[in-house]
């Protein structure tokens, strides 16, 4: 495939951009982006045009799902951690951001801890060089790939909202419960509260004893892709002390997806050990139903969401014991989770179609940009 360098393509506007501390910045409408997306909304623009910002510095270097770059249009504000390109005569914006979106930066990033694409090595990136209807045919199918993508993932989002109003309907919420139903605490509603190793684990490859923590928890899941398999040794010892089952209840506990729940129901479960950033809850089953108390929790916000000074917001094991909730006759529970299960089987086909399209979009995207 022929290819062209990206300063040949594009003009490069770095220096147009302005960094705007947090504390100076405005409120008003007008996007401030940073390397991976809108940061805030200031009162002023810089720029006002069909733009691809490409992460400087801070960017999802290396992921495969996360993009380094990103399309812009119409007034907007871009600080100094995204290199600002706007595509000559020739090259279609939408193709110029597809080809940068997921390229492969090994060897051009440099720093240990914050890693840099300097403008330097950016202006010897290669793109596929095609003539611009070429480029429109291939926008065209991509962009027909992401709007059924969109679609599948809004179909999830209303089954969801399908559960939550069903949940409100029949328990209301903590504040404005539909009756009065008995309170207790989580630790009079539990046989066990933890969280996991504090402290990392030994890394050893086939030994199928996985270490869990907040990144494998999201779409109500324990996702072990991402796992480390860790030392068999390691595992026993601390398993004990937090020993997960099929059944039980995980909250991550701190960071950015603090509230993110799943139920333990893999065959890899009783295999796992978790980390310290996910808390595991042991219901008494006969009167706590799990998949009640996890969209307790998705209903009812305040009880994982948290103030703190720092940066880190943190759920306590002390703050979760304490949590008082409603506690519905656990015949009422089950009838609530019977629905759940049933909606959940069009979750189940929603998400096939979802995974498809996915895989139809990375492959052509491994087709025409490698």
């Amino acid at each position: 495939m022929k290819k062209m360098l990206l300063e040949d393509c594009c003009e490069i506007l770095d220096s147009m951009r302005v960094p705007i501390t947090a504390a100076n910045r405005q409120e008003g409408p007008y996007p401030y982006y940073g390397a991976n997306g809108i940061q805030d909304y200031v009162v002023d623009y810089i720029f006002d045009d069909d733009l691809v910002l490409l992460a400087e510095d801070g960017g999802n270097f290396g992921s495969k799902t996360k993009p380094i770059a990103y399309r812009v249009s119409g007034k907007c504000w871009v600080n100094n951690h995204a290199h600002v390109l706007k595509p000559k005569e020739g090259m279609n914006v939408d193709f110029l951001c597809y080809s940068l979106m997921f390229y492969n930066t090994d060897g051009l990033v440099n720093g240990a801890t914050r890693q840099k694409l300097t403008q330097t090595v950016m202006r010897k990136m290669l793109i596929p060089d095609m003539p611009i209807d070429k480029q429109m045919e291939i926008v065209n199918q991509l962009n027909k790939v992401i709007a059924i993508r969109n679609i599948r993932q809004q179909e999830l989002e209303k089954l969801d909202e399908l559960i939550k109003a069903r949940f409100v309907e029949m328990f209301g919420t903590l504040d404005s419960p539909t009756q009065e139903f008995r309170k207790a605490t989580l630790k009079e509603l539990c046989n066990k509260i933890t969280d996991g190793k504090h402290g990392g684990c030994k890394s050893e490859a086939g030994t199928e004893r996985y270490f869990v923590g907040a990144r494998e928890i999201y779409d109500d899941e324990v996702h072990y892709d991402t796992a480390a398999e860790i030392n068999t040794e390691e595992f026993e010892k601390d398993y004990k002390r937090c020993n997960l089952e099929i059944g039980d209840f995980l909250i991550v506990n701190t960071g950015a997806t603090i509230g993110k729940s799943a139920i333990a129901s893999d065959e890899r479960t009783e295999h796992t050990l978790l980390q310290k950033s996910v808390a595991l809850l042991k219901v008494k089953q006969e009167v706590l139903n799990p998949i009640f108390l996890k969209w307790c929790y998705r209903v009812n916000k305040q009880m994982y969401m948290v103030e703190s000074a720092s940066a880190q917001p943190n759920l306590l094991l002390s703050k979760i014991n304490a949590t008082e909730i409603y506690v519905p006759s656990i015949e009422l529970q089950n009838q609530f989770a019977d629905f759940v299960k049933q909606v959940d089987k069009s979750r189940v086909a929603v998400q096939k179609a979802l995974d498809e399209t996915q895989l139809l979009f990375d492959s052509l995207m491994q087709k025409y940009f490698g």
